[in-house]
């Protein structure tokens, strides 16, 4: 509520607490002017000093123009007896108490508000985000996985063991068949001497 004043004199109201989770700030401030200023400049300040001019914005009949501070992402907008500040980006260090000014610019006598009681703007630290890590596998799963990689791995390894003994035994069948075949006598192939006729010793007949 902004009582009546006299004439050039401007009164500003805030809202006593802004809590901000989503980093972006709407700050409105409500001001009273019943004097004859055609031009004004409405600014937004931080801290109980007023150190640090987050934004302005001017305006006059014709024309607007604004500007923001390097570190703060702030935007002013007139609206009647109002200006808006619209803040966004905001951090957790930025979290301190906010006043508005407004100011009749021309023509004189110059004018501008007394300080108001500000604005804290609280400013959430954003939660950080972590992804959950991957549910354990049960364990009755994997011991049913384990057995059935080790039923397999049996199975496979008897398989082959089977396979290579029938292997070994048609080996050992095959080299006696190969042993039973008679052989020539040597050096008698010429002579019609039966194949399986034995070598004789001509030796024996020499004196």
């Amino acid at each position: 509520f902004l009582p009546s004043l006299p004439e050039n004199k401007i009164l500003v109201a805030q809202r006593p607490l802004l809590t901000v989770a989503n980093k972006t700030a709407t700050l409105v401030c409500n001001y009273t002017y019943n004097g004859t200023g055609k031009e004004f400049r409405a600014s937004l300040h931080k801290g109980t000093d007023s150190a640090v001019e987050v934004c302005f914005i001017s305006w006059n009949t014709t024309k607007i123009s604004s500007n923001s501070h390097k570190e703060f992402n702030c935007q002013g907008i007139h609206d009647k007896d109002k200006v808006i500040f619209n803040l966004w980006n905001m951090s957790a260090s930025q979290t301190d108490i906010y006043f508005c000014k407004i100011e009749a610019m021309y023509p004189p006598p110059y004018v501008y508000n007394e300080k108001s009681n500000g604005t804290v703007i609280h400013v959430k630290e954003t939660p950080i985000q972590t992804q959950d890590p991957p549910s354990a596998i049960p364990l009755w799963i994997m011991v049913a996985v384990t057995g059935v990689l080790a039923f397999y791995s049996m199975l496979i390894t008897a398989v082959f063991i089977n396979y290579w003994q029938k292997s070994k035994k048609n080996m050992y069948h095959q080299s006696d068949y190969m042993n039973m075949t008679p052989r020539h006598p040597p050096y008698q192939k010429n002579k019609g001497y039966p194949s399986y006729a034995p070598t004789r010793d001509y030796t024996a007949y020499r004196s």
